[in-house]
């Protein structure tokens, strides 16, 4: 590994914590100040928003650990050789998240694939929101004239 890399490494994480730190400080700064009235405002609760949803995902796609068999095992839940076999591309795929043990238990949370799906309507409504803001501004900058 040459330099370049293991600083790059060992920086980028702690620079996207610290983005993250920055989005949120100044998402909730920005909402009683008012300034979700500006577009580029809109930038930082996608920022905590996107964040938020790596996480979720993450928890979902791991939520198997590195032995299915074992994770079952420690729910009380039969693993069913069968069903795993016949949806082997089950766990891999990126949405719906599913990592079953048989037909009936799911190891993946109930609450991931909803809270993804509200995440991802959030960050089109921030979109919208940056959108509808720098639109209002302009009819509003024309009127001024």
């Amino acid at each position: 590994m040459n330099v370049v890399s293991a600083l790059a490494t060992a920086a980028l994480p702690p620079l996207v914590l610290a983005v993250f730190a920055l989005s949120l400080w100044k998402t909730a700064r920005g909402l009683p100040a008012g300034r979700w009235r500006r577009p580029g405002w809109w930038a930082f609760p996608a920022v905590v928003l996107t964040g938020v949803g790596c996480v979720v995902w993450f928890v979902g796609a791991f939520s198997g650990g590195l032995d299915v068999r074992e994770a079952c095992a420690a729910r009380g839940v039969p693993y069913d050789d069968a069903y795993r076999s016949e949806h082997w591309r089950e766990p891999s795929e990126w949405f719906p998240l599913h990592n079953r043990c048989d037909v009936g238990h799911d190891l993946v949370p109930a609450w991931v694939n909803p809270s993804l799906v509200v995440l991802a309507l959030l960050l089109v409504g921030c979109a919208a929101g940056a959108v509808a803001t720098a639109v209002i501004g302009r009819k509003q900058s024309g009127q001024a004239d």
